[in-house]
C-alpha cells in the first residue's frame, strides 16, 4: 500500500491533536514529551511528503475558486 501524502497530514493531525488532549488531561510529563517529539517529527515528514507529491493538476491560478469564478457577481 502506497501512503500518500494525506495519510501523513491525517496521521500527523491526530497525534498532535492526541498530544493536546493528553496535556489537558494532566497526562505523565513523559508521556506528552515524547509523543510531541514524535509528533514534531511527523510533521517534518508531512511536509516532505506533501511537497515530493507527485500530484498533477490541469488546473490553472485562472480557474481561481470554482464555486465563484473571478469576474461574476454574487
Amino acid at each position: 500500500m502506497k501512503n500518500s501524502a494525506m495519510f501523513w497530514v491525517a496521521n500527523t493531525t491526530l497525534t498532535l491533536v492526541v498530544v493536546t488532549i493528553m496535556a489537558a488531561m494532566n497526562f505523565s510529563f513523559n508521556w506528552v514529551f515524547y509523543i510531541t517529539v514524535l509528533g514534531q517529527s511527523m510533521v517534518v515528514y508531512m511536509v516532505y511528503k506533501v511537497l515530493t507529491d507527485n500530484y498533477t493538476t490541469k488546473k490553472t491560478f485562472k480557474d481561481f475558486y470554482e464555486d465563484h469564478p473571478i469576474g461574476q457577481t454574487s
